[in-house]
C-alpha cells in the first residue's frame, strides 16, 4: 500500500461527510436547493461535531492529565486557571478550523499542481518550485510559532549563540529550516521519479549532520544550540508539511509513471527530518563567524537596560497572534495561486470551497495561535516549572522538595513516560499508518505492535529528555549512539522496514505535542538552572525508529524460524 493510501485512510477514517459533497450540485441540477437555516445546521453538525471532537480528543486528556498531575502530585494549584481552559478551546477550535481549511483549501492546490505540473515545466521549474513550497510549508506549520516564542527564556550568559538564534536571529533561522525542508522536498520527488532506495538517502544525510555535530560539541559556546538544532528535524514534520509535500511528490511520481510502487510516498519525512538539523547547524556555525559570543551579551545586557519590564514568553497579545497567523499561511498561498494561475495557467474546479478553505486556514491558524500562548504553552511551562518540586527545593518555597530525592525523580520520569505514551496513542496518523503497515506485510507486522512500539519509543525518548534535564547529562552522548544503533538496526533490515520506521517519528511530532513537550522542557530547563531546555523532542523522535526497526527484525527472524517448521509439517 502507498503512503498516499496512507494519508487516504486518515481522511476516510474521520470523515462523516465532505463538505464537497454538501456544496456540490449534480451536473444535471439546474436550481440551488432550498434549505432551512434550522436544516443546514442540521446537515452541518455531524460533520462539524466530528472535526472538533478529533482534536478535544487530542487535546483534552493531554492537558488534564498535566493539570491532576500538578494539583494531587505536586499540590500545587492551577495558576490563570480560566485563562487557561479559554487558551485550550482556543487550541481546540483552531485546529479543528486549520484542519479543515488545510483539507478543502490547501490540499486540492497540491493534488492540481502536482498532477499537472510535470505536464506543463521542464523538471528544473518542477523542483524548483517544490523547493520554494518547502519553505513556505515550513511557516505554515502550527508548531513552528511554539519554536519562535522561547527565545526570552534563554540566558544570554550561558547560551550566548541559542539566544542570538532564537531572538535576532528569528527569521533566518526559520528560514534555513524551510530551506532544508525544501531540499527533503526535491530529493523526494527525484525519489519517487527514479525509485531510489531510502538507506542510502538516510546515510549521506547523516554524515555531515554528524560531522557538523561533532564540530558545534567541541565548541564551548555553540554546544548550547545541538538540542535546539535536532528539535527543529521534529518540528518541520507537521499536518501541513507532510502531507501537502507528498501529495506533490506523489502526483509528479504518477505523472512520470512511476508512482505505482507500495513504497510511493515513504522517506520524505524522514528527509524533512534530517536537513533542517543540518541547516540549523549551519546557520550557527556561520553566526559564530560574525559575531562573537561578547558581543551577543554585551548587547543582550544593553538592551536589557534600556527595557524597564521585560515581558515574559507568554505576554503577548492576541492582536499579535493573529498577525502572525495571516503572516503563516498568506504567502503559502499567494505562491500556490501564483503557480497555478500564472505557471500552469489552470482553474481552480470549485473556487467557493478552495475559497472557504484557505479562508479557514488563515483563521484557524490565527486562533490556534492565541491558544498556543495562552493554553498549550502555558500549561506546559507552568508544569515544567514546577515539576521539579518533586525532587527538590525551589527558591524560597516551603512546601518543596515533596519526596525524597530518589522518590521524586521516580515521580518524574514516570510522568514523563506516561505523557509520551498517552500523547503518541492519541495521535490520529499512528493508527492510519499501523494499518499501511499491517497490510504491507500482510498481517506479519499488527497494527497493535506498530502502535505500541512508536508509543514505547517516544515515551522513553520523552523520559530521557527529562532526565537530561533534571540529571543534567550531556545530549549528544545519548542522542549521537541512538542515531548509530538505528543506522546499524537500518543496515541489518529490509527497505519496506526501513521506510516505515524512519517516517514513524514524523507522526508522533503534531501540533498538539510539540509545543506542550517544547513549553514543559523549558519550563523545567529554567527551574533547573539549566542551559537550554531543548533535546527532548529529538530524543523522542529517534527512539521510536530504534523501536520499530527493532521490532522489524525480531518479526523477520519469528517468521524465518517458524517457516522451516511449516515446510516440514
Amino acid at each position: 500500500m502507498r503512503y498516499s493510501d496512507y494519508l487516504n485512510q486518515v481522511a476516510v477514517r474521520h470523515r462523516t461527510a465532505s463538505f464537497n459533497d454538501l456544496t456540490r450540485l449534480s451536473p444535471g441540477a439546474t436550481q440551488p436547493i432550498d434549505v432551512s437555516f434550522k436544516q443546514a445546521i442540521g446537515l452541518l453538525w455531524p460533520y462539524t461535531a466530528t472535526r472538533i471532537m478529533e482534536q478535544v480528543s487530542a487535546v483534552v486528556p493531554l492537558a488534564a492529565y498535566l493539570m491532576l498531575f500538578q494539583l494531587f502530585v505536586l499540590q500545587q494549584p492551577i495558576g490563570s486557571a480560566l485563562t487557561l481552559c479559554l487558551g485550550l478551546v482556543a487550541v481546540i477550535v483552531g485546529l479543528a478550523v486549520f484542519m479543515e481549511g488545510l483539507n478543502t483549501g490547501l490540499m486540492p492546490f497540491g493534488t492540481i499542481i502536482g498532477d499537472n505540473l510535470p505536464k506543463k515545466a521542464p523538471m528544473g521549474l518542477v523542483l524548483l518550485i517544490i523547493g520554494i513550497l518547502g519553505v513556505g510549508v515550513t511557516f505554515a506549520e502550527p508548531a513552528i510559532g511554539a519554536l519562535q516564542a522561547f527565545g526570552a527564556s534563554v540566558d544570554v550568559t550561558k547560551a550566548p549563540y541559542l539566544y542570538e538564534l532564537l531572538n535576532n536571529w528569528t527569521m533566518p533561522l526559520v528560514l534555513m529550516v524551510g530551506g532544508g525542508v525544501g531540499i527533503a522536498a526535491i530529493l523526494g520527488t527525484i525519489r519517487f521519479v527514479r525509485g531510489w532506495s531510502l538507506k542510502p538517502m538516510i546515510y549521506g544525510a547523516l554524515a555531515p549532520v554528524v560531522l557538523l555535530t561533532f564540530y558545534c560539541w567541541n565548541d564551548p559556546y555553540l554546544n548550547t544550540i545541538l538540542g535546539l538544532a535536532w528539535d527543529c528535524g521534529a518540528v518541520t514534520t507537521g499536518p501541513v508539511t507532510v502531507p501537502l509535500v507528498l501529495s506533490l511528490g506523489i502526483g509528479i511520481a504518477n505523472a512520470a509513471g512511476k508512482g505505482d510502487s507500495s513504497l510511493s510516498g515513504f522517506g520524505v519525512v524522514t528527509m524533512a527530518s534530517l536537513f533542517p538539523i543540518l541547516s540549523v547547524l549551519v546557520l550557527a556555525i556561520y553566526c559564530s563567524f560574525v559575531i562573537t559570543p561578547e558581543e551577543i551579551i554585551a548587547a543582550a545586557q544593553s538592551a536589557s537596560a534600556i527595557v524597564v519590564a521585560e515581558p515574559s514568553v507568554w505576554d503577548k497579545t492576541p492582536l499579535v497572534e493573529i498577525v502572525l497567523g495571516v503572516r503563516a499561511i498568506l504567502p503559502l498561498v499567494i505562491f500556490l495561486m501564483f503557480v497555478l494561475f500564472v505557471v500552469l495557467k489552470s482553474r481552480l474546479p470549485n473556487k467557493m470551497v478552495t475559497t472557504y478553505g484557505l479562508a479557514l486556514s488563515i483563521i484557524g491558524m490565527c486562533i490556534f495561535n492565541v491558544g498556543l500562548t495562552y493554553g498549550l504553552g502555558a500549561i506546559g511551562a507552568q508544569t515544567g516549572s514546577i515539576l521539579p518540586a518533586a525532587f527538590m527545593k525551589i527558591g524560597a518555597s516551603e512546601f518543596s522538595p515533596l519526596y525524597s530525592e530518589l522518590a521524586g525523580l521516580t515521580i518524574v520520569i514516570l510522568f514523563a513516560f506516561l505523557l509520551g505514551f498517552g500523547a503518541t496513542l492519541a495521535e490520529p496518523a499512528l493508527n492510519a499508518l499501523g494499518l499501511t503497515v499491517q497490510n504491507l506485510t500482510n498481517g506479519a507486522f499488527k497494527k497493535s505492535m506498530l502502535m505500541y512500539s512508536v508509543a514505547t519509543g517516544v515515551a522513553v525518548g520523552i523520559s530521557l529528555g527529562i532526565a537530561k534535564l533534571v540529571i543534567g547529562f550531556d545530549l549528544m552522548t545519548v542522542l549521537l549512539p541512538l542515531y548509530g544503533l538505528g543506522i546499524v538496526l537500518t543496515v541489518l533490515s529490509t527497505e519496506e522496514f526501513v521506510n516505515v520506521g524512519w517516517d514513524s517519528a514524523g507522526v508522533t511530532t503534531g501540533p498538539v505535542t510539540v509545543p506542550l513537550v517544547l513549553a514543559m522542557g523549558l519550563g523545567l530547563g529554567n527551574a533547573v538552572s539549566a542551559v537550554d531546555g531543548f533535546g527532548i523532542l529529538s530524543l523522542a523522535s529517534i527512539c521510536p525508529i530504534v523501536a520499530v526497526l527493532s521490532m522489524g527484525i525480531f518479526i523477520r527472524v519469528r517468521a524465518s524460524m517458524s517457516q522451516p517448521q511449516a515446510d516440514a509439517a
